[in-house]
């Protein structure tokens, strides 16, 4: 007989690992009647509040796209104004040849992911800083090639033909929708493509780019996707933009200012995940709305908040919500499932966070 007492043998439990399904169902009701909701505004309230909502859904999917482009394939662009302003001049020029601007919208955004292909080419290999930098220099090119276009309003820009036959009431009504429209689509691809394989692969490259280089993910296909798709959804907000504003002119929709606007959004909501955007504009909005008078004070305060933001809350807004509560609107990981412990069954693998 031995002296040594052998191990005890534990049954290994069965874990499976499956797709995040948590609050789908609810979360797909929810945003339906949001959604519905919302269309419903320009019969319930003051034209004064769509006009802002309007202002809200330019920036909520750009941010939602910035936050596709560094939050998941960790591309850091300073240049993204570049496709709002390429989308704000193809609804132009589709109007100037008798088109309405709210046809032109969908080719506009179309037009502005063929454009996405060759830029990104010119910047696929850099990284961090110098990819950021090259972006800004882009930007700056095209509207100084864009500028040199008389027949486009070269550096003054044109007013928006095609919408005079619309009522103000009428006209603000639709901009509203199509304002509307952009972002809920803007919004469902983020998630569909999230949920994806594709998502997978931009969830590996964001938590460990070497990691997913060594196990067979195709990170240079995966950014060229997410460029595109960021190409296009900036393309569409800029050319809502130019329907909203009546006017293209090449200093306002190719500022800086909208890039730092959908960064600021989403780094305060919370980078990598959907709602981070969601969150991070209805507080832009509140500051805007309450602060705009300020004058100087008003972007010193949104500095303030953003580097309070960075300092205590590295996972934005949002990521204080989930880390104490476990809770996401838009589940789009995968989860870790034990038969054995039905009191682990609903643990979130980290590749969800």
């Amino acid at each position: 007989m031995s002296l040594v007492a052998e191990p005890a043998i534990r049954p290994v439990a069965d874990f499976r690992v499956t797709r995040s399904r948590r609050n789908v169902a609810w979360t797909g009701a929810g945003a339906l009647v949001v959604v519905v909701v919302l269309a419903l505004f320009p019969y319930l309230v003051y034209s004064g509040i769509t006009t802002i909502l309007v202002q809200a859904f330019i920036v909520l999917t750009l941010a939602s796209m910035w936050n596709l482009l560094a939050g998941y394939a960790g591309l850091v662009s300073v240049g993204q104004q570049a496709f709002v302003g390429l989308g704000a001049y193809f609804v132009l020029i589709l109007a100037l040849h008798g088109a309405s601007p709210f046809a032109a919208l969908p080719i506009a955004a179309i037009g502005c992911g063929v454009a996405a292909l060759p830029l990104w080419w010119l910047v696929s290999r850099l990284r961090s800083g110098y990819f950021a930098i090259a972006t800004w220099v882009l930007a700056a090119t095209i509207m100084l090639f864009i500028e040199r276009f008389s027949s486009i309003g070269g550096g003054t820009g044109l007013p928006l033909p095609g919408l005079s036959g619309l009522g103000p009431t009428l006209l603000a009504a639709y901009t509203y929708w199509a304002a509307l429209a952009v972002t809920v689509v803007a919004m469902l691809a983020v998630y569909l493509l999230l949920r994806s394989r594709l998502g997978l692969v931009l969830t590996a490259i964001r938590d460990d780019e070497a990691a997913a280089r060594s196990s067979g993910a195709r990170v240079g296909l995966a950014r060229m996707l997410v460029f595109v798709v960021a190409g296009i959804g900036c393309g569409a907000a800029g050319a809502v933009l130019a329907i909203n504003s009546l006017q293209v002119q090449p200093s306002a929709v190719f500022s800086v200012q909208w890039t730092a606007e959908m960064a600021f959004a989403a780094i305060i909501g919370g980078l990598g995940t959907i709602e981070g955007p969601i969150i991070g504009t209805a507080v832009y909005m509140l500051l805007q709305q309450t602060l705009a008078s300020y004058n100087a004070w008003y972007l010193i305060i949104l500095g303030l908040v953003a580097i309070i933001v960075a300092l205590f809350a590295r996972r934005g807004l949002w990521g204080l919500v989930d880390s104490r509560l476990s809770f996401r609107l838009f589940p789009v990981g995968y989860w870790l499932r034990t038969a054995a412990s039905p009191a682990t069954a609903g643990r979130r693998n980290t590749d969800d966070d």
